[in-house]
């Protein structure tokens, strides 16, 4: 497995594709708080330090109806997430250190209204990122935005990631590119499906790298 506390060192360079999926999924986040009034839930996957979240919504008067719940497996880096999170004054954000591969992490914080699963589906098989689309729904509530991201340096199935969320009841909302060394992609995605009860004990992915 990589190091991810280094990992993290690539937003310092404000040119890297890490930096330009930070923005982005920023951005997203933005619309879609600005766009949907009242109380929401927040549920991010694999969420390292929580600064695509956090940041968004330290900077926002509204943030108190925002519930978030973020799950990271790396201990030191859900305490940083803790600590940005106190720092911004959020109150309502709960950080967990589990796997967010299975669903028990998550069991309490679904159906939410803003999923993020970024940063996943480049370090997991095939065949894993197809089950999580296909299991998606389980998390969203109707209407939820769902950002998801995945590099095309590799193998590119982002054309089959799209197809697979559009047969599972999402509509896409916007999907950008950049041309960096990792080649990165995100996608902003709209549950218009029914909602769908959690599978307790899911194993939906496991991380290969």
């Amino acid at each position: 497995m990589r190091d991810y506390q280094e990992w993290l060192r690539q937003y310092d360079d404000p040119e890297s594709g890490v930096s330009w999926r930070l923005r982005t999924a920023q951005g997203y986040l933005r619309d879609a708080l600005d766009r949907r009034p009242g109380p929401l839930r927040v549920l991010s996957l694999c969420s390292g330090d929580g600064r695509d979240v956090l940041d968004v919504l330290s900077e926002r008067q509204d943030a108190d109806r925002a519930s978030a719940v973020l799950v990271e497996l790396h201990p030191e880096i859900a305490q940083q997430a803790r600590e940005r999170a106190a720092a911004g004054g959020l109150a309502r954000v709960e950080v967990r250190t589990a796997d967010a591969g299975t669903t028990d992490s998550f069991d309490t914080a679904v159906p939410a209204d803003l999923v993020l699963l970024v940063g996943i589906f480049g370090n997991i098989s095939d065949a894993d990122v197809q089950r999580t689309v296909r299991a998606a729904p389980q998390l969203c509530a109707p209407g939820a935005v769902l950002l998801w991201s995945r590099g095309r340096h590799r193998e590119d199935i982002n054309d089959d990631i799209r197809r697979w969320f559009a047969e599972s009841g999402f509509t896409e909302l916007d999907y950008a590119t950049h041309d960096s060394r990792s080649r990165p992609s995100l996608g902003a995605m709209r549950y218009d499906g029914d909602p769908q009860p959690l599978v307790p004990g899911q194993q939906l992915f496991t991380f290969l790298r």
